[in-house]
C-alpha cells in the first residue's frame, strides 16, 4: 500500500513532541521551574575579605549595602516569604557629617548629633576663637559673643578691617542651634550683627532681614571653621542638661486617622519643605515624573520593584520609563506645610497613598 511522503512514522516523533511541550510549559510558567533561592540569604556563608594593595586608599572602600547580622536563632524562624528588614540606619543618616547646606539665602551647618551634646563644644569654640560669650539662652539655643572689635583673632574671623577707626561700628557674632528636620540632627546658624556700644542684651534671632551675598559668604566661612573645630573634638564631647531642654515637638509629624496615615505636617516654610521632600524622594529611590513648585505638586512613580519588571522578556527590552502612579501635594496650612498623597486611577498596583506617606515620612524624619 503506498504511503504519502511526509506521513511516515519515525522513532523520534514522541521525544520531539515531549521536548516541545516542556519548552512551551517553561515559557508560560516563567521562573516557576527554577529553584526557590530565597532561603539562601539566611544560610549563606561570609565571603572572603577583599584584599587591597598597600597603596590603596582604605577610606574609599566600604560596604555599599550593609546587611544586618542574623543569629542562628533568628535564622531558624525565617521562611522564604519573610526576608529580614534592613538595619535601622537612623544613627547614620548623614553620608557626611558637618555639612553646610544653603537654601533661599540661608546657610546652616547640619550635624549628626543632638543639641545637648553640641552646646558645650560650640561654647568652647567661641572661647577658642576669641569671641567669648556675653549672653546665652540654652532653652532657645542662642549664643551671643562679646564685642568682636577688641580681639585680633575675632576680627580676623569676622573679616573686620585691620586698621579700625574710632567710629567703627560695634559688632557681635550670634550662634543659633536648633534640632534638625531629620531625627537626631542639629542645625547651627551664625550671623554678624551691628550693636550698641555695650551689647548687654540678648538680641532676638528673628529681628534682622535676610543676609546680603557678602554676609552669606561670611556665614558659610564661619560655619566651615566651626565644623572643623567640632570634628576635631568628637572624642571629647560633653553634655548640657540645659541645652537638652531645647528639643521641642518634631518638625515633621505623620498625621493619621486611626492606623491609616492621612498626611504629613512640616513646621517649616514652603521652600524648606519642598527641598526636604525632594531630598527624601531621591534617597528613597522614588522617581519624580513631573513637578510644579508654584502649584505645589509632584508626580511620582511609586510602583514596587516587581511591578516595574517587564516580565519574562524584560531582559531584551530597554529600561522602562517611570509611570505616574501617585501625586504628592504640598499646601500651606496656618503655620505648617501639609503634604498629602493621592493614588492615580490608572494605577492598578498594590501601593496605596498611605503607603507612600509612610515611606516618605521614614526618609523625612
Amino acid at each position: 500500500m503506498p504511503v504519502l511522503s511526509g506521513t511516515r512514522y519515525t522513532s523520534f516523533s514522541k521525544p520531539l513532541a515531549f521536548a516541545a511541550g516542556m519548552l512551551a510549559l517553561t515559557s508560560l510558567s516563567g521562573c516557576s521551574l527554577l529553584d526557590d533561592r530565597s532561603e539562601e540569604y539566611v544560610n549563606a556563608r561570609d565571603g572572603r575579605t577583599l584584599d587591597l594593595p598597600e597603596t590603596a586608599d582604605q577610606s574609599r572602600f566600604g560596604q555599599a549595602m550593609p546587611i544586618r547580622d542574623i543569629s542562628s536563632a533568628d535564622a531558624s524562624k525565617m521562611y522564604p516569604s519573610d526576608i529580614p528588614r534592613p538595619p535601622d540606619m537612623t544613627s547614620e543618616i548623614l553620608d557626611e557629617n558637618y555639612v553646610i547646606e544653603e537654601l533661599d539665602g540661608r546657610a546652616w551647618l547640619l550635624v549628626n548629633d543632638v543639641p545637648g551634646r553640641l552646646w558645650p563644644a560650640v561654647t568652647a569654640y567661641m572661647s577658642d576663637r576669641g569671641l567669648g560669650v556675653s549672653q546665652d539662652n540654652p532653652q532657645i539655643g542662642l549664643l551671643q559673643s562679646e564685642l568682636l572689635n577688641f580681639s585680633k583673632r575675632a576680627r580676623e574671623l569676622a573679616e573686620l578691617p585691620d586698621n579700625p577707626g574710632a567710629a567703627e561700628p560695634r559688632v557681635v557674632l550670634q550662634v543659633r542651634m536648633a534640632p534638625g528636620v531629620r531625627r537626631k540632627t542639629s542645625e547651627i546658624q551664625v550671623r554678624k550683627l551691628v550693636v550698641s556700644d555695650q551689647a548687654d542684651e540678648l538680641i532676638p534671632w528673628n529681628s534682622t532681614t535676610a543676609p546680603t551675598s557678602d554676609e552669606l559668604e561670611l556665614q558659610k566661612h564661619v560655619l566651615a571653621d566651626l565644623g572643623e573645630f567640632l570634628k576635631n573634638r568628637e572624642e571629647s564631647k560633653s553634655f548640657s542638661r540645659a541645652a537638652s531642654g531645647m528639643v521641642s515637638s518634631p518638625l515633621v509629624r505623620l498625621e493619621a486617622d486611626g492606623d491609616e496615615p492621612t498626611s504629613i505636617s512640616m513646621s517649616l516654610d514652603f521652600g524648606r519643605s519642598w527641598a526636604e521632600v525632594n531630598r527624601a524622594l531621591s534617597e528613597a529611590g522614588i522617581p519624580v515624573v513631573d513637578l510644579n513648585r508654584s502649584a505645589g505638586w509632584l508626580y511620582v512613580d511609586f510602583r514596587t520593584a516587581d511591578e516595574r519588571e517587564s516580565g519574562w522578556f524584560g531582559w531584551f527590552s530597554d529600561k522602562e520609563k517611570p509611570h505616574h502612579t501617585h501625586t504628592l501635594t504640598l499646601a500651606e496650612r496656618e503655620d505648617a506645610i501639609e503634604i498629602t498623597a493621592q493614588r492615580e486611577d490608572s494605577y492598578d498596583g498594590e501601593q496605596s497613598a498611605p503607603d507612600l506617606l509612610t515611606q516618605l515620612f521614614d526618609y523625612l524624619y
